[in-house]
């Protein structure tokens, strides 16, 4: 993709996953990646293998940092890193708040860094790693479920208050992911997402199809489009339906 060739990327959550097959994907369409993560030494060595460069830490804070590892200019930045925090309502609040500080608070401190320089030049690219839950919900999970609403909600705002001055954004919102995220996930994603789970390659498939087509929602999982919208369709018979799954769910011993 000429948007790819030569582009500054930055991939946080690249330790493993989506986020790793997304910086392998990009190396492989020749940008030059940044990859981030808290594991310092899963990323060093995905740096070494694609050519790219490790920058350790905190998703929130490392914007700085890629954008001197890349001579100064970050074209597309990938805020995929994120928690499962399953749980329900009465999960602790530390939960909650981890859940919307690395989900949320993440990409609205990224954007906020990024931001002044890509609307003075006219470009640049954020990609949101949200999930269907964003779109629908997760039974069993209800600070991922909300977070992923937030992720979704965000995003939107960024697209409809800054696609005409150039800034393009797209929302990565898969089912099931063979990913250590989907083995936390536990019973409820059992039931619910390991049936139709796709290798994280599939993501960055559907990623570069939706850049392609300056696409918003990024849906490797099609069958989601029709489930978003029969749940706007008629949202009562929706929740019914969900709740005969979280019953399902329940009789599992959950």
């Amino acid at each position: 993709m000429s948007t790819v060739q030569g582009a500054g990327v930055v991939v946080t959550g690249a330790g493993g996953g989506i986020g790793a097959a997304l910086a392998r994907r990009f190396a492989a369409e020749g940008a030059r990646v940044v990859v981030n993560d808290l594991d310092a030494d899963r990323i060093e060595a995905l740096a070494e293998e694609i050519g790219g460069t490790a920058v350790a830490g905190d998703a929130s804070r490392i914007v700085d940092a890629a954008r001197n590892a890349l001579d100064g200019t970050v074209d597309i930045y990938c805020a995929n890193a994120g928690l499962a925090s399953p749980g329900d309502v009465f999960a602790a609040e530390e939960v909650w708040a981890d859940a919307w500080d690395v989900n949320v608070m993440a990409h609205v401190r990224a954007a906020r860094a990024l931001l002044p320089d890509w609307l003075e030049r006219g470009s640049g690219r954020f990609v949101s790693t949200a999930s269907a839950a964003g779109l629908l919900t997760m039974i069993g999970a209800a600070p991922y479920s909300v977070t992923k609403h937030g992720v979704v909600a965000f995003a939107e705002w960024l697209a409809l208050t800054y696609g005409h001055r150039g800034v393009k954004v797209h929302a990565i919102c898969p089912q099931g992911v063979r990913t250590d995220m989907l083995t936390a996930a536990g019973s409820a994603g059992e039931l619910v997402l390991a049936p139709s789970a796709i290798e994280p390659e599939a993501v960055a498939d559907a990623l570069f199809a939706a850049m392609a087509e300056d696409r918003f929602l990024v849906l490797p999982h099609p069958e989601v489009a029709t489930y978003y919208r029969a749940r706007a369709k008629d949202t009562d018979q929706w929740l019914g339906s969900m709740n005969h799954l979280q019953q399902k769910w329940e009789a599992t011993g959950a």
